[in-house]
């Protein structure tokens, strides 16, 4: 029993560290590269609808303390991944602190319960990103026949100018005498995860360049409507002193609104955050690890964290909290400024924002899966690096093209909540982590250290499970069966292939 929770020896993890030459993976990122990685990852959908309803059903204008205890949550993991980048500069993120805190066990367990943050992540955002594509083509008139647009049955009504779900109707319009289609397959979500996917094999520097301009793109989007936004409610004070009163509502007797209400929006808010993560998969592609990995991490956490507090300061000065139980709240709210183009630029900014979610999130799996496949516990191919390119270029294609025929195929609109608990359950593991690895090489050196340990670790894994309690039960049913299909692979395949147990018990020490 004891060599299930061998861990990895830290002699080794330096060793990997240090390896150079065309089959290892290139080291090109530097911490701007990291920073844009973590916002790509983190600014999505999430600010541009998340707020709104939040703010509606949960906390009113205090959504904005909604944001501020998520991003405090999510400070506890990030301080946590902060000290594990520096110290393990290496691809595999949770996994590979696992590795070498917790045993070869628990590692498995998060690495394969990685692929439900990363591969159904993805595969959700591309869902969401097709509608957004296809209604931003609608906009300019271009439209894509809709049996391309949606998975198979799928009923699909034109109304407004635009092919849409018939569940997307808006409360009281019937599809009656509105033309019809049914959906065949999402075709443009399959392309837009091969596109991705294809820009991912030709290298990391293309890949982090591409998502930099993107990220500056939609960032430039959040600072119009932070802008346009703000100066109208400067010029208009008595609007924005009637939306915020009062701030914190009263409890509506079940739970929401009041101060509860803050926690319960923080809850909803959360997984606005998910993705900063996903930057420590790529510590073994950064210039200078232990110093550029913190600042990525924090940085990307910090960023976004003022960002969501200011729009939803804004956004519920606009507009009336209870209004904002919307598709699109943001474009609502700047509708209120005189401003015609709101839904165009919500549009834009959701097309570009998805985007660079999924680039990061595919980025993450076949990162993961090469660190395991490093280790033994998955077959070779998946730590083949191209030796032109310098990326693990087939497990980068085989996740593709999996997470590709997702959205193509299957509606997974109702597994989206597996992303949040395979991300929470990383969460635990890493706080875990880095409290076992002080107590067992107190003297290792560490360039970013984790303040206040073990309060951090412990606050860190109380309040990720907490939020796991939160979600619906078949989240965790799906993730019992997930961890069972790669317990059979790992009795099966990867405990006789593992690295590690093949390292004698005399030599298992550092």
């Amino acid at each position: 029993m004891s060599r299930l929770f061998r861990v990895k020896p830290m002699s080794m993890l330096s060793q990997e560290a240090g390896e150079q030459g065309e089959h290892t993976l290139k080291r090109s990122l530097g911490a701007l590269n990291l920073i844009t990685l973590g916002i790509g990852a983190i600014i999505g959908a999430g600010i541009f609808v998340l707020t709104g309803q939040a703010a509606a059903l949960y906390a009113g204008p205090a959504v904005s303390l909604s944001f501020v205890l998520a991003g405090i949550v999510c400070a506890f993991a990030g301080l946590c991944y902060a000290e594990f980048a520096s110290i393990i500069p290496i691809a595999g993120s949770a996994y590979t602190y696992g590795y070498a805190t917790l045993g070869e066990l628990v590692a498995w367990i998060i690495g394969w319960d990685l692929g439900l943050e990363y591969g159904f992540g993805a595969a959700t955002v591309a869902s969401g990103w097709s509608g957004y594509f296809t209604a931003l083509l609608a906009q300019m008139h271009i439209y894509i026949p809709p049996q391309l647009t949606a998975t198979p049955g799928t009923p699909l009504v034109f109304y407004q100018d635009q092919w849409m779900p018939v569940a997307s109707l808006p409360m009281g319009v019937v599809a009656t005498g509105l033309q019809h289609a049914t959906g065949l397959f999402n075709l443009v979500a399959i392309l837009v995860v091969l596109a991705i996917t294809t820009v991912l094999v030709i290298g990391i520097k293309e890949s982090a360049n591409l998502n930099s301009v993107i990220v500056v793109v939609k960032l430039g989007i959040v600072g119009i409507f932070i802008v346009i936004g703000g100066y109208f409610l400067i010029r208009h004070p008595d609007l924005a002193f009637r939306n915020w009163h009062p701030f914190i509502p009263p409890s509506d007797g079940h739970g929401n609104f009041g101060l509860n209400g803050i926690a319960l929006g923080a809850a909803s808010v959360f997984f606005a955050y998910i993705g900063f993560d996903a930057v420590s998969t790529a510590a073994q592609e950064a210039k200078n690890p232990q110093k550029d990995m913190p600042i990525g991490i924090l940085g990307s956490l910090a960023v976004c964290t003022v960002l969501y507090i200011i729009v939803s300061t804004i956004l519920t000065g606009l507009k009336n909290y209870k209004e904002l139980d919307v598709a699109a709240p943001v474009a609502l709210g700047i509708k209120v400024t005189g401003i015609g183009w709101g839904e165009l630029l919500v549009n834009i900014g959701a097309v570009f924002g998805l985007g660079t979610v999924m680039l990061v999130m595919l980025l993450g799996q076949s990162r993961v899966f090469f660190s395991m496949s490093k280790d033994g516990l998955l077959p070779k191919w998946a730590s083949t690096i191209h030796p032109k390119f310098r990326t693990p270029w087939i497990s980068t294609i085989a996740v593709g093209a999996v997470v590709a025929i997702m959205p193509g195929f299957l509606p997974i609109d109702q597994l989206s909540k597996l992303v949040n608990i395979g991300t929470l359950l990383a969460f635990t593991i890493v706080c875990a982590g880095v409290w076992v690895l002080r107590v067992r090489h107190p003297d290792l050196p560490r360039p970013f250290k984790t303040p206040f340990v073990p309060f951090v670790p412990i606050m860190g894994i109380i309040t990720a499970v907490f939020l796991m309690t939160r979600l619906p039960a078949i989240t965790w049913e799906v993730l019992i069966g997930w961890l069972l299909v790669g317990l059979v692979i790992y009795f099966g395949y990867s405990r006789k292939h593992s690295k590690v147990q093949a390292i004698p018990v005399a030599k298992e020490a550092d």
